[in-house]
């Protein structure tokens, strides 16, 4: 402690400190670095130079996987500069090509997408009496780009019905950076929207607005997180897509993002809609836009021809 400051100065000062670290995955973050700190007690180590974390994390890369291992890397990063011991570790570079190479041909497993044929057919064949929740999830979901936690938090409130369009509001992002977002009435979505909102039981005490639904009736109890991260594959189940599993609860946002892209919106407009801070997530769904592909081998092909 500097003799400048008081106890009351630096315990508020260490207060502040353990926040930085999300609130929701703190638990993870300490395990992470409680691991690395017991192998360095058995290791005897005594300073955290670069040979040191390279040795910790080859001999983790025997048991993770290269996503795992490099979020084991992050974690480790923030506790060491952000709460314990104020060192950088991303300035060691034998450190990030080991950890680069070790993803080397590793490519993370993405959810499928729907496209805009799979998402109308649904919204027009799928009995509103079995599936109108599933409906409005998935009609929000696809026009905001919703996370599945946006999905579940959202309330009453947050949604404003001018006639048309309808105004979404998501208050709370993981970026932390509010999003609005707007349904028009195509294919009659806003009477989907209105006909779900008046079966809104008149005794329901929260304002959550997604509620279980069950033959065309709404209970008093909110939809939890694994349920409205199943409405992708209750979707693809439904219209008997392949490989129902891999439409997860991302879906929603993946298959916004891809329809702006095949869409020909440009990256700026994607990442803002969907709220991404880096250019580098939004651009990973315009490579993948079949679309997109499409437009440019027509354009080379254009070209060869040309000439």
């Amino acid at each position: 402690m500097n003799n400048c400051e008081s106890e009351e100065i630096v315990e508020a000062a260490n207060i502040a400190i353990s926040n930085l670290l999300p609130t929701k995955s703190r638990s993870l973050y300490d395990i992470a670095y409680n691991r690395f700190k017991k192998w360095c007690a058995e290791k005897n180590v005594q300073v955290y130079s670069e040979n040191v974390l390279l040795a910790y994390f080859s001999e983790n890369a025997k048991n993770y996987k290269s996503s795992t291992l490099w979020a084991q890397y992050s974690m480790v990063k923030s506790c060491l500069i952000i709460i314990y011991d104020n060192i950088d570790i991303s300035k060691f570079p034998k450190l990030i090509a080991f950890l680069k190479r070790t993803g080397d041909g590793y490519q993370a497993k993405k959810s499928k997408i729907l496209t805009k044929s799979e998402i109308d057919r649904f919204l027009s064949s799928a009995d509103d009496k079995e599936f109108l929740m599933i409906k409005v999830g998935l009609i929000l979901g696809i026009a905001g780009a919703c996370r599945t936690d946006e999905l579940v938090n959202l309330t009453v409130d947050d949604i404003e019905d001018v006639g048309s369009p309808l105004i979404v509001k998501i208050p709370k992002t993981k970026t932390k950076i509010p999003r609005i977002f707007v349904v028009t009435d195509v294919e009659n979505m806003l009477e989907l929207f209105r006909k779900y909102l008046s079966l809104r039981p008149p005794h329901v005490k929260h304002k959550r607005l997604f509620l279980y639904y069950k033959a065309g009736k709404c209970s008093s109890q909110p939809v939890g997180k694994n349920t409205m991260g199943k409405i992708p594959s209750v979707v693809a189940s439904y219209l008997k897509l392949p490989d129902v599993a891999c439409y997860t609860g991302h879906c929603l946002r993946r298959s916004s993002a891809t329809l702006l892209a095949d869409a020909g919106v440009d990256i700026t407009t994607i990442k803002r809609h969907a709220g991404w801070k880096s250019t580098t997530v939004a651009e990973g769904y315009v490579e993948n836009s079949i679309e997109n592909k499409t437009k440019i081998a027509n354009q080379v092909l254009r070209e060869k021809q040309q000439h």
